[in-house]
């Protein structure tokens, strides 16, 4: 099969096309056709990328943990799946991702595809939803009628965590570029700060739950709008290695979660929810994904790779 792997060229991250064996599911796995594959730009840099679980050095890792296709077989004890089936979901970060034309995962990781989207639209999904699901409900434990301060709204995880929010009966607030204002307006927060003509640390205060997903200067400014038992969470990638516990304490990375895809799904089906496609590339542009070399970009949601050429590759919003 043909698939988007990172080059063993040392310090550089560069991605190359290959001729690979075409994977197979063993017990308790899946092997999916990828129709199309989301981007997570800083990936090819992470860990899980460059190393197995056991701590060896990975070779040639395809990058792309989120994605929509058809299930092409199954392996033993699967229960539930069945070959031909459209789904989406993601894929555990050590295992091979999805820029390519097949990939493996599990039944737990995994959901049916939303009916209505395209694949397009449904590899957009997985991560940002997931961690915007798992950041406010499981960690924030998030209540309505409280107020939630999102960084970074027009992001791909930020226009999850707004209108997850505002399902749950929270009152958002967020902060964005200007261009963006109006756009995350429409997705419900009640109020949007350009980031680089405000401070919103001077206009905010008694805010319950903080979702950064910018980090740096912008995480440590949000403490103090924070209510005194107020939750701060944040998956800026610079929180992982930090040494203040309050940062490692508000520092998490997302999981896979079936129930949860399944109930995201729903919501996108019935229009509580909707996704953003920000650009989509062909399999062998996948690079420039990865690379920032896209010029043709909304600026707002997800880069996604289309692995299997079909209509719809907008966005619902």
């Amino acid at each position: 099969m043909k698939a988007m792997c990172l080059a063993d060229s040392g310090a550089t991250a560069v991605m190359v096309e290959a001729n690979v064996q075409q994977p197979q599911p063993g017990r308790g796995e899946l092997l999916i056709q990828v129709h199309a594959a989301g981007v997570t730009s800083k990936e090819l840099l992470w860990y899980p990328t460059t190393h197995k679980k056991s701590g060896e050095r990975r070779n040639r890792a395809v990058p792309g943990h989120e994605f929509s296709g058809v299930v092409a077989a199954v392996g033993k004890d699967t229960a539930g799946f069945d070959v031909g089936q459209e789904v989406y979901g993601m894929n555990d970060w050590f295992f091979d991702g999805a820029t390519a034309e097949y990939c493996i995962t599990q039944p737990s990781s995994i959901a049916p595809k939303p009916t209505g989207l395209t694949h397009i639209e449904a590899a957009s999904v997985p991560i940002g939803a997931l961690t915007a699901w798992q950041g406010l409900f499981d960690r924030a434990r998030l209540q309505a009628g409280e107020r939630v301060l999102v960084h970074g709204g027009a992001g791909a995880v930020g226009l999850f965590a707004i209108q997850l929010a505002r399902v749950h009966g929270a009152h958002v607030v967020s902060t964005a570029s200007a261009r963006n204002l109006a756009f995350v307006s429409g997705l419900g927060a009640e109020q949007v700060f350009d980031y680089q003509a405000a401070r919103f640390d001077e206009k905010l205060s008694e805010i319950d739950v903080v979702f950064d997903t910018v980090g740096g200067e912008t995480l440590q400014r949000s403490w103090g709008v924070l209510k005194p038992d107020g939750r701060m969470i944040t998956i800026a990638a610079e929180s992982e290695a930090t040494t203040d516990e309050r940062v490692k304490q508000a520092f998490f990375i997302v999981e896979p979660n079936h129930e949860q895809l399944t109930r995201i799904g729903k919501l996108l089906e019935t229009g509580r929810l909707q996704t953003v496609v920000d650009a989509v590339l062909p399999l062998a542009q996948a690079s420039s994904a990865y690379t920032g070399e896209v010029k043709e970009r909304r600026g707002r949601g997800k880069l996604v790779i289309a692995v299997v050429a079909e209509e719809g590759t907008g966005g619902k919003v």
